[in-house]
């Protein structure tokens, strides 16, 4: 009968230990809600361990474990006006499970492959479909704005764009225009023209 009756004290005593902790976390998350950043620390930093040994459990690896740990605490940053603060460590727990099993979810969904040939034939590097629609509609856009250019400029950019390109000396002496002066004709040429196709 006396050993009944020193062991209620134990658990009496673990128990009110218990109501300490829980009262100190929610204090936390009471604390935290209100905006305090130093509740928030001491509360990711008294349940971290916690929420990392669930994840754990999962056998997730690290990359993954640690992208878990993250959204649950951005959950609890998200949802802390409405969680219990008195529960909050189960609130974890459960959040924790939840995202490890989505994560495994999304995994199984991926299907990874070693094989080359798994690749042959997809159509990765293929132009889009309306690619050459798309260039045709742009080298008539240029066309026409080319053709709004003064005669003279015509004249620049296209020997300019020549393959080969023809030399300065030959374009002074074809159009006129100083050596020095063919840079700068040129940028203001290449400006006019990108307005224009802006508008």
């Amino acid at each position: 009968m006396m050993q009944q009756l020193s062991a209620e004290p134990g658990t009496d005593q673990q128990t009110t230990d218990d109501t300490v902790v829980r009262s100190e976390a929610a204090t936390l998350v009471i604390q935290a809600a209100s905006g305090d950043q130093g509740s928030w620390s001491r509360l990711v930093d008294h349940y971290a361990r916690l929420v990392w040994a669930v994840t754990r459990s999962f056998r997730l690896s690290d990359s993954d474990a640690a992208d878990v740990s993250q959204m649950v605490w951005l959950r609890l940053l998200e949802h802390i006006h409405r969680v219990d603060p008195e529960r909050v460590g189960a609130w974890l727990v459960v959040t924790t499970r939840r995202e490890c099993l989505r994560v495994l979810a999304f995994r199984k969904r991926v299907l990874l492959t070693y094989e080359s040939a798994a690749f042959e034939g997809v159509p990765g590097d293929l132009p889009e479909l309306d690619a050459d629609l798309l260039a045709d509609e742009r080298a008539v856009d240029v066309r026409r704005a080319l053709e709004s250019l003064p005669d003279r400029w015509q004249q620049l950019l296209g020997m300019l764009m020549a393959d080969p390109p023809a030399p300065y000396a030959e374009i002074s002496a074809t159009i006129g225009i100083p050596i020095g002066s063919i840079g700068p004709i040129r940028g203001r040429c290449l400006e006019k023209l990108r307005l224009l196709l802006a508008s």
